[in-house]
């Protein structure tokens, strides 16, 4: 059986609200100076284009299969069906086991980015900033503890925030422009280079990392109203919103504050930026506005994640006791309670900087290029008749998709390796573990 579908109340522009706080966390502002930092000439806004091309053709993935099977868990489902009974069951396993690592791991690396933002206002130690990062894990965790429909309107108070945000620096910047942007290689330089192409791969590293939360809303498929339509609308609006305000925040941003002198602001490159501009008092301003970004965006993950543990448990294929709703409010409360509580862990275990690449690599084979050839299979298998959303070229977009993702994987240095690791890990758990079904049977 597949994944129990819960209350549909999420209308299409809570839908993308929740896509687009997700993507718009505290990454876009720390790795702005680290992306520019790659580029010895100036280009590094084809590192931001490379990474909204990439959510495009993989958004396309996303859209096939999420209009097709709106359940809760998404990816989960996804694989379930895609790779048949018995390899659907494992790939479907090692999806939710790397969640279990990668999910709080993104958790963490929102909280640390918000605590080290927050020292541009107040100056905090190491420990007091670890303080900070747990707390807001455990804040965002209080705010998540409710129905799914009061969640929804939350995400679009949060949503307006961010847009409004990024819309103030966008407007100061352009209006204050001191400096040219290039577009186009100068002086004997070429698109063609093997410099020009290892900037973009290590900066879209951090751009593609960026954009990541394009397809939350197929995490709470079993949530959201006419799926068949809004899902698909709701992941190209917010990548194409996303992928503009990116743009021309960065080109905002450095029409400014020279490109070069980038890396030297790199925790508060934004504050710095709207401290020249107006004075000390916007930069608090601007701070405070992007802290609560950071947590609109750690909202939205949580939310997002904590549906998957619960879809897997629900379908027999994860620890039964993560398939438990909360007796009032509908919500898969276990699987929230142990995400954030790892979560909470690893924000005080790690850096930012360790965790940005360890996402990317633990997601890539098993959740995104699996991804792209499930499509195929499915295709395949059913033809397309019964599919509300065809992704157009295809197969192109799957083509090129898993191009790219191996291009950045093999970028990922040492943590593609540990990714590999993990992944033989989850095969080996399964293994031992299926031998003993009550512990996979969902709770009654």
């Amino acid at each position: 059986m597949l994944a129990t579908q819960t209350n549909r109340k999420i209308n299409l522009l809570q839908a993308t609200a929740i896509n687009m706080i997700d993507m718009v966390g505290i990454g876009p502002f720390v790795v702005m100076p680290l992306v520019a930092g790659y580029f010895h000439s100036g280009l590094f806004i084809w590192a931001w284009i490379f990474g909204a091309f990439t959510a495009f053709v993989d958004g396309m993935v996303w859209s096939e299969l999420g209009a097709r099977y709106p359940l809760a868990g998404g990816t989960y489902n996804f694989h379930r069906i895609a790779y048949g009974e018995k390899g659907g069951r494992l790939m479907s396993f090692l999806f939710v086991w790397q969640t279990s690592i990668q999910g709080p791991l993104v958790i963490a690396s929102a909280s640390i980015g918000f605590a080290q933002y927050l020292t541009y206002m107040v100056d905090l130690s190491f420990w007091q900033q670890k303080m900070i990062s747990g707390g807001l894990v455990l804040f965002v965790l209080m705010l998540l503890y409710r129905k799914i429909e009061t969640i929804g309107k939350i995400s679009v108070v949060l949503g307006s925030i961010v847009i409004l945000t990024i819309l103030w620096i966008i407007i100061s910047g352009l209006s204050n422009q001191q400096h040219s942007i290039p577009l186009l290689p100068a002086n004997g330089e070429s698109f063609f280079s093997f410099a020009f192409w290892a900037a973009v791969a290590n900066g879209s590293l951090k751009t593609v990392y960026s954009y990541l939360g394009y397809y939350n809303v197929c995490h709470l498929g079993g949530e959201i109203k006419r799926p068949e339509v809004n899902i698909p609308r709701s992941i190209f609006i917010s990548i194409f919103g996303i992928a503009v305000l990116y743009l021309l925040m960065n080109i905002s941003v450095m029409s400014v504050i020279p490109w070069q002198e980038a890396g030297k602001m790199d925790k508060y490159l934004v504050s710095n930026f709207m401290e020249q501009l107006y004075g000390h008092k916007a930069g608090i301003i601007v701070t405070v506005l992007i802290l609560c970004v950071a947590m609109s965006s750690l909202f939205a993950v949580v939310l997002g994640y904590s549906r998957v543990p619960y879809a897997a448990a629900a379908d027999g294929n994860f620890f039964k006791i993560f398939s438990r709703l909360h007796p009032t409010k509908n919500f898969p409360h276990i699987s929230l309670l142990v995400l954030c509580g790892l979560g909470f862990i690893f924000s005080l275990l790690f850096r930012l900087s360790e965790v940005i690449t360890a996402i990317l690599a633990l997601r890539i084979v098993v959740q995104f290029m699996a991804q792209a050839v499930g499509v195929v299979l499915l295709r395949k298998r059913n033809g397309t008749k019964e599919l509300p959303f065809k992704m157009r070229l295809y197969p192109f977009p799957v083509i090129i998709s898993i191009i790219i993702w191996l291009f950045l994987f093999y970028h990922t240095g040492w943590f593609a390796i540990w990714g590999i690791i993990l992944a033989l890990v989850g095969t080996a758990v399964y293994f031992l573990t299926r031998r003993n079904t009550n512990s996979f049977a969902p709770v009654e």
